[in-house]
């Protein structure tokens, strides 16, 4: 196993926590969005991150620390890939705040869990408990957790859902006389702290005009929940050093495209442009890694972001369609019909494009759902039907196997998938994933190929995958000449 020592040096240091709880809907997103936007009120400058394949907690916690948030998963990021992002992430902060996903102890393998990400990093864990119904109890339960694995330092207690001080009281004294670590933080039941939900969890961040009103309220009533000297004292006990030299090419990397939701135009790595790249970035497409659009900028892409809603498509020379929740504004992507001319127009031309997930849906002839059916672009002809329930969930491992714009045959890529569709019919699409794990589109295929065009339910993380980000903006870079002349295609099925 890797470890972070081989990465260090002496010359900076900055504290470092995670947040974590016993499962899942214990309240660790609110307390880990307060926590980070009351110390960055305080002028301690803070890095956050998130356990796990996750776009929507990300959002809210880029908001609250005001630096974006970075994932770590050891499932779609090598162990030494993760580390450099980590230290480099934090190069210049005070904190790094982390926030796990569901349990402590859950994931995949014990491999790839957030007690694994405390134990690679050497982090302070502060446990989150839901007290509901329980009083004596949570000792036992906080015990276990500290005994299951004894090299994972749990080293305090933040009480949820507490009815009252007398609640408070029991659980506070349960706690620090029989687990020995002290309990910082106290949280009532609050309508204050609620932020509107749906099947993925949170809405994202940038669905809601007033996200920075929120993350500012949270913040302010968990400061008076919470004991912030006795946090950043355990913080302090976990001083993370800054990594050795980084290679050459990392030196480079544009740090946060997106550094709060703002549409902007990014320069490729070294004020080289390549190639012009659209990205589709509002409310219904926002799931997007910043380490992705980092990667084409070091690539030597110049990104333009498009609203779908309102906008034309510019003078691009590739179209990156990210993941989100286009089923909420049907109406507003239908009615933006000179785009999707726009963007059927310069498939048919062979513009390359990359889309995940949502995107993939926006490509299709018409998304049903609750009883109407929406026209949308239409280049890959397919009618997307939506479902109450997941049709795929969870993490994928696909081989590609058939020639593509993107990727070499023979590729192992590692992605993760969730979405509430199914595409019909399916007989005229091409595909270049074979699934190993996961389910994909159809019959364990995913990976939709037309022309210049790739589109698939996978989501990828670059650190992953740095295969796409070079392969896409190679393919940009070669203008619309460069249609793949193996591909067989069949223009009177993908028009619109």
């Amino acid at each position: 196993m890797a470890s972070r020592d081989r990465f260090l040096q002496n010359d900076h240091r900055f504290d470092s926590l995670l947040i974590s709880s016993p499962q899942g809907h214990s309240g660790k997103t609110v307390v880990t969005i307060g926590l980070c936007n009351a110390l960055k009120r305080k002028g301690l400058s803070v890095q956050p991150f998130k356990k796990g394949p996750d776009y929507i907690d990300p959002s809210w916690l880029t908001v609250a620390a005001g630096r974006s948030c970075r994932n770590l998963d050891l499932f779609l990021i090598p162990e030494d890939r993760l580390l450099r992002s980590f230290y480099r992430s934090c190069e210049g902060v005070n904190l790094a705040i982390v926030e796990g996903a569901m349990g402590l102890y859950d994931g995949l393998d014990s491999y790839g869990t957030t007690a694994e990400i405390a134990r690679l990093l050497n982090m302070p864990i502060l446990l989150v408990v839901n007290t509901s119904r329980m009083t004596t109890s949570i000792a036992a339960m906080v015990k276990g957790y500290q005994l299951f694995q004894t090299d994972i330092k749990i080293t305090g207690v933040i009480l949820n859902y507490v009815s009252g001080h007398r609640h408070e009281g029991k659980l506070r004294e349960a706690v620090e006389q029989h687990c020995g670590i002290p309990v910082v933080g106290s949280i009532p039941r609050d309508s204050d702290l609620n932020i509107s939900e749906r099947h993925l969890g949170l809405i994202p961040s940038l669905e809601s005009e007033e996200s920075e009103l929120i993350v500012e309220r949270i913040g302010r009533k968990l400061e008076a929940y919470l004991d912030l000297n006795k946090i950043l004292t355990i913080a302090r006990s976990s001083k993370a050093p800054q990594p050795l030299s980084l290679l050459p090419k990392e030196r480079k990397t544009k740090k946060s495209p997106l550094p709060s939701g703002e549409r902007v135009r990014v320069r490729g790595a070294a004020g080289t442009v390549k190639a012009r790249i659209g990205v589709i970035q509002d409310c219904a497409f926002n799931f997007y890694y910043p380490e992705n659009l980092e990667a084409l900028a070091n690539e030597g892409a110049e990104l333009l972001f498009i609203n779908s809603f309102k906008d034309r498509l510019p003078k691009l020379d590739g179209l990156y369609i990210g993941g989100g929740f286009p089923e909420f504004f049907l109406k507003e992507l239908e009615g933006n019909r000179g785009l999707r001319r726009d963007i059927a127009e310069a498939v048919q031309e062979g513009l390359p494009v990359y889309a995940e997930c949502a995107g993939l849906m926006y490509l299709c002839r018409s998304i049903s759902w609750q009883n109407r059916s929406y026209e949308t672009v239409g280049v890959i002809p397919s009618r997307v039907q939506l479902s109450e329930r997941p049709e795929g969930h969870g993490y994928v491992v696909a081989e590609v196997m058939s020639e593509n714009p993107l990727f070499p045959v023979g590729l192992t890529i590692r992605g993760h998938e969730f979405h509430h569709s199914n595409l019909l019919p399916i007989d005229d699409l091409q595909f270049a994933y074979q699934i190993e794990r996961g389910k994909g589109i159809t019959d364990k295929k995913d990976g939709i190929v037309y022309k210049n065009l790739f589109a698939s339910y996978v989501h990828l993380h670059a650190l992953g995958t740095p295969e796409w980000a070079e392969g896409f903006v190679s393919l940009a870079s070669k203008g619309k000449r460069a249609i793949l002349k193996f591909i067989h295609t069949k223009d009177e099925a993908c028009h619109t």
